[in-house]
């Protein structure tokens, strides 16, 4: 071999893109926008969790209304079009993918308004969260974590996973202190590095007449933190 490299897969590289599948036969608007979120082993992978946290997930077949905890699930719940959204973060062995997945009628400006809207939520985030908004996401995402290990076949999984990511199994203690360790300012600054003007990919399908292209969203990826 050459300087014992044989075997090795390179790094993965990140790209914002975009991939749309009109489809105006399903009825509705599906679309995935992310952008490069980091590995399992990365520092900042509790910051850019309690961040999905915030943004949350909603369904327009669930209750709580205006009570949901979510400013933006309380905003999509008071808007005619978004039918449900679910954030999300991704990650691999090098790198990851951070956004939300989003479901709406395809109204062609309800659509863009949709898209707008996640981005001005990220935009908040980054702007600052409050200290109560950051440790309800905190308590939430533990609550979530300790839930997933629910049983003998659940804990199985975790260690598996955990074995083959970090190498060993991380204790409940030590994951509780890296949550904790995530102030309003740490997740300000996360987002600053991994969300706000960064390269966007925007994936569509259904019908998505709607759907910003890649460019449009990207320069909105960018707009001032309003």
């Amino acid at each position: 071999t050459q300087s014992g490299h044989y075997g090795r897969d390179p790094p993965a590289r990140y790209t914002g893109s975009e991939m749309n599948h009109r489809d105006d036969a399903m009825g509705l608007c599906h679309f995935a926008l992310a952008v490069e979120g980091c590995s399992w082993t990365n520092p900042d992978y509790f910051a850019l969790m309690i961040a999905n946290t915030l943004v949350g997930s909603w369904n327009r077949a669930q209750g709580g209304g205006k009570l949901i905890p979510s400013p933006f699930a309380r905003k999509a719940f008071e808007q005619k079009y978004p039918q449900s959204y679910m954030s999300f973060n991704t990650c691999y062995k090098d790198t990851g993918l951070w956004g939300v997945y989003g479901v709406s009628e395809p109204d062609e400006d309800a659509v863009r308004k949709f898209v707008g809207a996640v981005q001005s939520e990220w935009r908040r985030i980054t702007r600052g969260a409050s200290p109560g908004e950051v440790q309800r996401a905190k308590n939430h995402l533990k609550t979530l974590m300790l839930a997933q290990c629910d049983g003998s076949t659940a804990v199985c999984e975790d260690i598996g996973r955990q074995m083959l990511t970090y190498g060993r199994r991380i204790p409940l203690a030590e994951i509780d202190a890296r949550i904790e360790a995530v102030t309003p300012s740490v997740l300000k600054k996360v987002m600053e590095e991994y969300v706000y003007d960064r390269d966007p990919v925007i994936i569509g399908l259904g019908a998505t007449e709607g759907l910003p292209d890649q460019l449009l969203v990207k320069f909105q990826q960018s707009s001032p933190l309003d």
